[in-house]
């Protein structure tokens, strides 16, 4: 059975998936978040590695799994937030929800299997719709894609999923509609931000066009992608 929280640790590089669907414990050096894994060694790597990417080729993105993902993006809406408070309130959108030092069990790493899994489709979702930005995975390079993918230990319908995504037109609209909560939202944008080359003006515009349709506050973002650009070894 397709497990979407099972494929998207594959494409971060973390262990296994996190506790909440039943399906996988987490493995024991798994929380160690941004120290541990990187989306070079995960199946992102698979999509980032014909790209003359400089953040590929600076080493592995050391996030180590979806628990570390929602880890980043938290620290960044904690740090935005804590910003807009040390100065006069305006209001820009609508307030999050007040979560929990930790991410797990919150919206940005719910404990519900189905939201969870819900979580994980659209993350798997943007990621691969941001590594189609710049329009360099060409018929060519998706044939690449999928005999790599023959060697990993992926089951049919994950590879038949990663390479139905791979050959839709890249839909931004797709993407927008997929966040269905502001930390979704964010945690959308900050894999997104994870799988772009950040001196590719296409893949730039793409960002761009992304956070804007989400509607993220512009220090927000700019938080967000601070936080990314720690986890580039």
């Amino acid at each position: 059975m397709f497990d979407p929280q099972k494929l998207l640790e594959q494409f971060l590089g973390g262990g296994k998936a996190p506790g909440g669907s039943g399906k996988s414990g987490p493995s024991p050096d798994f929380m160690k978040g941004l120290a541990t894994g990187g989306v070079a060694g995960g199946l992102a790597g698979i999509l980032l590695g014909g790209k003359s990417s400089k953040k590929m080729a600076k080493g592995a993105l050391k996030v180590g799994g979806t628990a570390a993902l929602a880890g980043l993006a938290y620290k960044a809406y904690t740090q935005w937030q804590a910003s807009k408070n040390a100065a006069p309130q305006a209001e820009v959108q609508p307030p999050m929800k007040d979560i929990t030092p930790k991410p797990e069990g919150t919206p940005f790493l719910p404990s519900l299997p189905q939201q969870r899994d819900n979580m994980s489709l659209a993350i798997l979702r943007a990621m691969i719709a941001a590594a189609k930005a710049d329009g360099h995975i060409d018929a060519t390079e998706q044939q690449r894609i999928f005999g790599k993918l023959d060697e990993l230990e992926l089951d049919t319908e994950e590879k038949a999923f990663v390479i139905d995504e791979l050959r839709k037109p890249l839909d931004i609209d797709a993407v927008v509609a997929a966040a269905t909560t502001p930390e979704l939202a964010l945690e959308i944008y900050a894999a997104s931000v994870l799988a772009i080359d950040p001196d590719d003006p296409a893949e730039q515009a793409y960002l761009a066009m992304l956070a804007s349709r989400l509607k993220l506050d512009p220090g927000l973002k700019h938080a967000v992608e601070k936080e990314a650009a720690k986890t580039v070894a």
